[in-house]
């Protein structure tokens, strides 16, 4: 069986994070993906350049291509106009400074969708400047709710703008065109803010706030780590376990777990003036056992006590990495073992050429050629 999107064709010009996230989810069910790199020199005697920084590579192709040569843009006009979907990982503007506005990509190709992603908002005070994850995540009131109490507030490293507001929306907004062109027959712009996009994850903290589940200061409400009984605790080994006990019941087993049954935990645990002293005896428990007893004590139970695992013992124990999603009739396409754990990267040109040979049976030298200097520029490019 087939995976759902495979004869799709994506053409990805080369960023960093969101933009490769999004080709890749993609690319994981199935699409073809051709990604537009910059030229860049190499060492005298290798063959290739060296991979780029892009770790996201896994089923891509690319090709080298300066866009900002006639040649260059010529041919890339021409892959646009026989592919599905475009995505732009550039700020406002710098799309349509490489002769690639979208009113002119439609018009030539009706069909192709173009992801647009952003940081910021294509309007208001911010739409000009650089930004990163935890600038569009300022911005978008979220990062004001993230941290312990009394202390900055703290960004998860780049995963919620990047890859949760920026790549895996703007996967989803490319699939919602690509579904709406199956009736219409048209493509479309579609547009990705990392800012609205971290904006509408936060929707149920946003409304919390009017609620008693988070309608205290950062760090002092249920899930941002006020409450003792959803946190992290600290081990004799120095390794973690985490709490998320919040319905009675689990709560009740977590405390039995622990073995603080006397303490009559249950019936103050909504006191929140109890809660420094009921943190400090859950740390303090915690503490008189390595992670692996605690482990033994909490497996198979409701307390919703699990080990904090890192990443390199789940390497170590073969853990297998699988899509996000499983479509039982049309699955995605397997992680496999040798990709699980380690990316090597994909040097600008590779497989690009077989690609390119792929989708359109172009043919070097015929269609489109390599020149020094420049990439790969379309063939009579001064007829496109």
């Amino acid at each position: 069986m087939k995976a759902p999107l495979d004869g799709i064709r994506v053409v990805e010009l080369a960023g960093l994070a969101p933009a490769p996230f999004a080709s890749l989810l993609l690319a994981d069910y199935g699409a073809s993906i051709l990604r537009i790199d910059r030229l860049q020199t190499h060492a005298p005697g290798s063959i290739s350049p060296p991979p780029t920084l892009d770790l996201l590579v896994r089923h891509k192709s690319s090709i080298a291509v300066d866009l900002k040569s006639r040649g260059g843009i010529a041919l890339l006009r021409s892959i646009l106009c026989r592919v599905d979907i475009l995505i732009d990982p550039f700020r406002p503007g710098v799309l349509e400074s490489l002769s690639l506005a979208p009113e002119d990509l439609l018009e030539r190709n009706p069909q192709l969708i173009i992801a647009r992603l952003t940081g910021f908002r294509r309007d208001g005070p911010y739409a000009s400047m650089a930004g990163h994850d935890i600038n569009y995540l300022a911005v978008s009131g979220i990062l004001s709710q993230l941290g312990r109490s009394k202390e900055p507030p703290y960004a998860p490293a780049n995963i919620l703008a990047d890859f949760a507001a920026g790549g895996l929306m703007c996967a989803f907004g490319t699939l919602l065109a690509v579904f709406e062109r199956t009736k219409s027959g048209k493509g479309q712009v579609v547009e990705n803010s990392m800012a609205d996009g971290a904006s509408y994850l936060g929707s149920m903290m946003r409304y919390a706030r009017k609620t008693p589940l988070w309608d205290q200061p950062r760090g002092q409400n249920y899930l941002d780590g006020g409450c003792p009984w959803y946190d992290v605790y600290e081990c004799q080994d120095g390794r973690y376990m985490a709490v998320g006990a919040l319905e009675p019941q689990f709560f009740r087993r977590l405390v039995k777990g622990l073995g603080l049954d006397g303490e009559n935990l249950s019936a103050v645990r909504e006191d929140r003036a109890r809660w420094p002293g009921m943190r400090d005896l859950f740390q303090r428990r915690f503490r008189e056992k390595p992670r692996g007893e605690w482990e033994d004590v909490f497996a198979g139970s409701d307390a919703c006590c699990t080990p904090v695992l890192d990443q390199q013992e789940l390497e170590e124990a073969d853990y297998e990495q699988r899509p996000p999603v499983h479509l039982r009739r049309s699955p995605g396409l397997p992680v496999e073992s040798e990709e699980a754990w380690a990316s090597t990267g994909l040097s600008p040109g590779a497989g690009g050429v077989q690609r390119l040979h792929e989708w359109f049976a172009w043919k070097i030298g015929r269609d489109f050629k390599a020149v020094e200097g420049e990439g790969l520029i379309k063939v009579d490019a001064a007829k496109i």
